[in-house]
């Protein structure tokens, strides 16, 4: 198999050209375009093909350092123990399609570190950053040393950081209490008011 002609690109191709064409793909041969359809085996199979072909390509380009960015997934090393349900839920999550990443999560029983991670980065995703902030703490906290993790809790509460500065600024009194669970419902409520502001 031809990593590049399963895409369909060239073999000079940039991470993000390979990104875009898979994304693309995805949505082309995703289960829901061929329910109740005779051609529905094929369209797994192909799409099978084309999540092979993605991590392929993402490893050649990234080796296997992966981390996940704002761009999507690259091949990380999950760890060695991450179950195919999670890689497929990464692999929907890159290509944009948060709805089959949670079903993904909801027929799971497993609720484990990476369940919780996962559900995290589909809320930051959404823009739900508390919910996102208390999904990805519950991960650190059951795995202190996953760097994945912790990047991500970090990113999360900068953001809120950012927010609570934002409102302090316009003389909100953020001496009031630095609980977490304060601090994330005062960023969600400014991110709240800076949307409706536009």
């Amino acid at each position: 198999m031809n990593p590049y002609e399963v895409l369909g690109i060239k073999e000079n191709a940039t991470e993000e050209e390979i990104r875009a064409a898979y994304r693309e793909l995805v949505k082309k041969y995703h289960p829901d375009q061929y329910q109740n359809n005779p051609l529905s085996d094929l369209a797994e199979e192909k799409l099978q093909e084309i999540n092979e072909a993605y991590d392929i390509l993402m490893k050649e380009h990234q080796g296997q350092s992966h981390g996940y960015t704002n761009q999507g997934y690259g091949n990380q090393n999950y760890g060695g123990n991450v179950s195919q349900q999670y890689m497929q839920a990464r692999r929907y999550i890159d290509g944009g399609n948060l709805a089959a990443a949670e079903d993904i999560l909801a027929r799971s029983n497993d609720r484990s570190a990476e369940w919780f991670f996962l559900k995290g980065v589909i809320a930051s995703r959404r823009g739900w950053y508390d919910e996102a902030a208390s999904n990805l703490q519950t991960a650190v906290n059951m795995q202190p040393n996953n760097a994945e993790y912790n990047q991500h809790l970090n990113a999360i509460l900068n953001q809120g950081n950012m927010f609570h500065n934002q409102a302090a600024g316009h003389g909100y009194n953020n001496q009031m209490n630095d609980d977490f669970c304060c601090r994330a419902i005062q960023c969600y409520i400014c991110a709240d008011c800076c949307c409706d502001a536009f």
